[in-house]
């Protein structure tokens, strides 16, 4: 039995970032997203909600 193909109805990007400890990477990405949602492109991921891992939470 062959599998349906995927059919891709949005475009999608992956977006890495790299950098140093508190060089603003997620500040970045969340000013990012808040723009591609603006535009109607992507869902708004606040700052707080990126970073889910307790180290980061400490800060």
């Amino acid at each position: 039995m062959a599998k349906e193909k995927f059919k891709r109805t949005k475009p999608h990007v992956n977006v890495g970032t790299i950098g140093h400890v508190d060089h603003g990477k997620t500040t970045l990405t969340a000013a990012i997203t808040q723009r591609q949602s603006q535009l109607g492109l992507a869902e708004f991921t606040p700052f707080d909600a990126i970073d889910k891992a307790p180290e980061e939470r400490e800060r």
